[in-house]
């Protein structure tokens, strides 16, 4: 028996193929099967996913209009006009401008930087800026991580004389604006290596391209290498804190990236790693980005001012690093308090409302901060498995975004809802949006309509838990678990891999550790092997656990512990379920 929540899913595998690619890659057969389970069936393709080199990037004027961007961004640097990197305020827009910003200063360009504010402006390229870079004699901006859609703005600058060139990754909702020059990976074939792209990614490959054509070739200078080594980091901080799939360039970047994030010799990530105690004596991991940097990085832009966190990422000064990292922590727990605050709120009105029995989740509060909703968004998303639209009504106009879950194209649903809304922008899995507050009522009928009529599934995607493969315990060795590490970077498109161990028998009494409690350790065995299990969270399952005389099976991811010097495997577990056979749906 089981009370589990979840259901399981335990994928298929193919014991003769993930035999045949462990012989011809020279790995373990549960590596080629993991493999296998990504899409990754033969020995070049398992090579080139477990070594990713720098070479296999795609070459930045394959990306549809680097070239003339970069024509452009060159005649710039030769006449030394006044440029102007136009940016967002989130993790990847922050990146993306600093990416450019610091390359055009180091070719000597008068260049300067400009992010909007969220509460006060709110996202993407906006008509009085422009008129303002005019007036005071700018000649060339250029966007990133926005601008797509900004067709009445290019026009202004067009009617000024300004040089546009937009860079952008997001949905193109009606044709490219009449700007100078467009880069967008969204424009290449649907299916292709560079499709995924971020902003800050975009932003490397125009970068990229900019240094070749100051360089004479397709081969940089070597003090521009450097700063491309640096900025394939900054674009690995864009590609995991926008929450890309990590394949094809994207994998590259971030690998690569993250390598660069260890020795980088910019101050401004070195005093982020020390301030979120990532140590520099080891490999920085993507999960590590996404739960310690990213949201340092974010936090600014939620709250106030995100200028400060390009300045950070372009910084020389050591103090002026340490000075600014240590703000964005306490920024962070300003907004982690925010975020908890916020969150408990939309739970009581899930609670309370008919909302639970909606296809979609539409929520709104006249107290709740527009820099964190999107956040907020993401969490009840995860934990009921439905759309999620939050709306901030103490802003004029009201302040929206929105969270998909698997399967389903949010943008392409509030396209459909355009007329409810006075603006919006974003991708399938995340949006933001302007709209009025007396059209919330009508906005949540027909997104739920919409989301009823669109996404039909047999189980809510938060109540299932996919498995990689079934293992027996005794394969769990601390050398299978290094091994594991070559399938790093992971992330989305590429989640760290689940397994299932059945028939296990807990030894000993299960112990409830941690702060309260919350947390459960015991051990299981199974055969001649004991592991070490630690279930963290769940506490409150432990009459549950030992409901089958300690029988289990566990869904778990495994791990080195070091204690005291002392290196041992131990079981994370993600679920379980009671008796020696597990139901898999």
């Amino acid at each position: 028996m089981t009370s589990t929540a979840k259901t399981w899913r335990l994928l298929a595998d193919d014991r003769a193929a993930a035999e045949r690619l462990a012989g011809e890659v020279g790995i373990s057969t549960v590596i080629a099967q993991l493999l296998l389970n990504r899409g990754v069936r033969d020995k070049a393709s398992a090579r080139r996913f477990l070594e990713s080199p720098l070479t296999d990037l795609l070459p930045p004027d394959q990306i549809p209009g680097v070239t003339d961007a970069a024509g452009l961004l060159g005649r710039a640097v030769e006449r030394k006009e006044r440029v102007v990197v136009y940016g967002d305020y989130d993790v990847d827009g922050v990146c993306a401008t600093a990416i450019l910003y610091r390359l055009l200063q180091i070719l000597g360009v008068p260049v300067e930087y400009y992010v909007p504010h969220r509460i006060d402006e709110g996202y993407g390229l906006k008509i009085e800026p422009i008129r303002r870079f005019a007036a005071a004699g700018v000649q060339t901006i250029v966007t990133v991580d926005c601008g797509i859609n900004s067709h009445e703005e290019a026009a202004e600058a067009r009617r000024l004389g300004l040089c546009l060139i937009i860079t952008d990754h997001h949905e193109i909702a009606s044709g490219t604006p009449q700007a100078a020059a467009v880069v967008h990976p969204r424009l290449l074939p649907s299916d292709g290596p560079a499709v995924e792209l971020s902003g800050a990614g975009v932003a490397f490959k125009l970068a990229w391209a900019l240094a070749q054509r100051v360089s004479g070739g397709t081969k940089v200078a070597r003090h521009l290498r450097e700063f491309l080594l640096d900025a394939v980091a900054l674009a690995a901080l864009g590609l995991i804190g926008d929450v890309m799939p990590l394949r094809n360039e994207n994998r590259v970047l971030v690998k690569h990236g993250l390598a660069r994030l260890r020795s980088s010799p910019l101050p401004g990530l070195r005093a982020l790693l020390q301030r979120a105690g990532i140590s520099p004596d080891k490999q920085v991991k993507a999960e590590e980005v996404a739960f310690k940097l990213a949201p340092r990085l974010n936090a600014a832009g939620r709250l106030g001012c995100a200028r400060l966190v390009v300045d950070l990422l372009t910084t020389a000064s050591e103090d002026r690093a340490r000075e600014l990292a240590d703000y964005l922590d306490q920024q962070n727990r300003e907004r982690q308090s925010l975020e908890r605050r916020i969150t408990s709120q939309a739970h009581e009105l899930v609670a309370q409302s008919e909302e639970m029995n909606q296809p979609a989740l539409v929520l709104a509060h006249g107290d709740w901060h527009p820099g964190v909703i999107g956040i907020v968004a993401g969490r009840l998303a995860d934990r009921y498995g439905k759309p999620t639209l939050i709306v901030a009504t103490g802003t004029n106009p009201a302040t929206g975004s929105g969270r998909s879950v698997p399967g389903f194209d949010l943008h392409a649903a509030l396209s459909a809802c355009a007329s409810e809304l006075l603006s919006f922008g974003g991708h399938s899995a995340a949006a933001g949006f302007r709209i009025s507050p007396d059209r919330i009522d009508s906005l949540r009928q027909r997104f739920c309509d919409i989301v009823a009529a669109s996404h039909c599934r047999d189980e809510n995607p938060a109540d299932l838990l996919t498995l990689d493969l079934e293992v027996p315990l005794h394969v769990l060795t601390s050398g299978l678990v290094r091994e594991l590490d070559r399938l790093e970077p992971y992330g989305a498109g590429n989640p760290r891999p689940r397994f299932l161990a059945g028939d296990l028998q807990i030894v000993g009494t299960p112990r409830r550790i941690g702060g309260g409690e919350r947390h459960l350790t015991f051990r299981v065995q199974q055969h001649a092997t004991t592991f070490r299990a630690v279930a963290f969270d769940m506490a409150d399952r432990l009459d549950e656990l030992m409901s089958a005389a300690g029988k289990c099976c566990l869904a778990f991811v495994p791990r080195i512990n070091i204690w005291q010097g002392i290196q041992s495997v131990e079981l994370e577990v993600i679920d379980f379920q009671a008796g020696p056979r597990a139901a898999l749906g």
